[in-house]
């Protein structure tokens, strides 16, 4: 699932092309890539139509578009959805699910989900920051996410570490891939206590989500496969610069010890057991 680098590198792209632009239609090709706007595609259509796009926002791993009507387009991009720009004249894709054409006559907004695990919904007065996504906490990357409470907050809680950077309400934006390369940075393994992590380590473990996110937002993401692409079609490249993510059985570019990959909620953890040691005692 694209995480915070791959959905901000999808943000500055919509806010070259969108921007400033009025809507003209928005056409549903597919009801399930709307099924989080309960009054459905023909309101879908009705509330955008003629709206202008004032500016691109993000939360975490959502979109939003403020309108110039006070409300909201969300866009979560699920496993495999991309929001794409493309000319008119262009051929549809394959799994076009929902197509926003522009008073301008310039290029189509073509949202595309193969899986339609991701999807759009229209906020009703949710321009400044929509009521479905307020629960989400900022990014690390927002110059207004709280460093100290979050310390706080994470030396409060009994869980392991790397639970703690993938619940959103703690912080948001972090996923598999940026979790264990900041961990292999911070030199901690994934299932360290974090009531027992001192007041610095959360720190310098912070200090290194930041510097990983920031990293892979210039390279444009990280893409294993066709699915993650920016508005242009292009792939990321930060799976390049991976220090610990799918290596498993190669070796660690700090130590030579060799990366293992461990079963972690339904899916796997890498780590390299000579410089991020499992703790004596998890949780």
């Amino acid at each position: 699932m694209p995480e915070l680098p791959e959905v901000e590198t999808v943000r500055q792209g919509l806010a070259k092309w969108v921007t400033g632009r009025t809507i003209a239609t928005a056409e549903v090709l597919h009801p399930r890539a709307i099924r989080r706007h309960l009054p459905g595609d023909a309101h879908f259509a009705a509330i955008l139509a003629g709206r202008t796009v004032l500016d691109i926002s993000r939360r975490g791993k959502y979109l939003w578009l403020p309108l110039d009507s006070g409300d909201a387009i969300i866009g979560h991009l699920g496993m495999s959805g991309q929001l794409l720009m493309q000319p008119a004249e262009a051929a549809d894709e394959k799994h076009l699910r929902v197509r926003f054409t522009f008073t301008d006559g310039g290029p189509q907004l073509r949202f595309v989900d193969q899986r339609t695990f991701g999807g759009l919904s229209v906020s009703e007065g949710g321009a400044e920051l929509p009521d479905e996504i307020s629960h989400i906490a900022r990014d690390p990357m927002d110059p207004l996410f709280d460093d100290h409470a979050f310390t706080a907050r994470i030396r409060g809680r009994h869980t392991e570490v790397k639970r703690a950077l993938l619940d959103q309400t703690l912080i948001s934006g972090v996923g598999n891939i940026y979790a264990d390369e900041a961990l292999w940075r911070a030199r901690l393994h994934g299932a360290r206590p974090t009531d027992l992590l001192s007041r610095p380590a959360v720190e310098r473990l912070l200090g290194h989500v930041r510097d990983v996110l920031g990293e892979a937002i210039v390279a444009g993401g990280t893409s294993f496969d066709e699915l993650y692409v920016n508005v242009n079609g292009e792939s990321g490249y930060f799976d390049r610069s991976l220090n610990a993510y799918g290596r498993e059985n190669e070796p660690c570019h700090r130590c030579g010890a060799i990366i293992r990959r461990e079963q972690f909620m339904n899916r796997s953890s890498f780590s390299c057991p000579r410089c991020q040691p499992r703790p004596r005692k998890s949780l």
